[in-house]
């Protein structure tokens, strides 16, 4: 992980329609195509299927605004910063390495029995910190680029 990798932001809100809006009106943000659906990830307590919703900005730099889920990671963060999303070429390693600096795993998606796709962790201070496989970056760079998602 570097801090050039560093591609988003991410903000979990109460109301993500309102969050939208209030963007769009004071900063002129424009926004790719909304997700929802439900997302099956593995949690310190098992495997669950979590019913999300977000969107990410076209406009850079660029924003990921998730609505709130009670009862998971996805609550708003006081500081208003979620977590930092970066592009990881070995999802794995870097969670190691976080690891040994402090950090737990809180939840991640797998992509088999012993890949990671993407997790989040959280450290004593701070915003969690996302990493994201970089064999996703085309996928969801076609998706800032055009606003339409690809996971339809």
């Amino acid at each position: 992980m570097k801090a050039e990798d560093l591609y988003h932001t991410g903000i979990v809100v109460e109301d993500l329609d309102a969050a939208r809006r209030w963007l769009t009106d004071v900063a002129r943000y424009r926004w790719c195509d909304e997700y929802a659906g439900d997302l099956a990830v593995e949690t310190v307590g098992g495997e669950i299927d979590v019913p999300i919703r977000f969107v990410y900005s076209m406009s850079e730099p660029r924003l990921e605004l998730v609505q709130a889920v009670p009862g998971t990671v996805w609550v708003p963060a006081s500081s208003g910063i979620h977590h930092l999303g970066y592009w990881s070429d070995d999802v794995d390693r870097d969670l190691a390495t976080l690891a040994a600096h402090g950090m737990r795993v809180e939840v991640r998606a797998m992509t088999g029995p012993s890949r990671t796709q993407w997790a989040y962790c959280k450290g004593p201070s701070g915003p969690r910190i996302e990493l994201v496989d970089r064999g996703l970056e085309p996928m969801l760079s076609a998706w800032f680029a055009t606003g339409r998602s690809p996971l339809r």
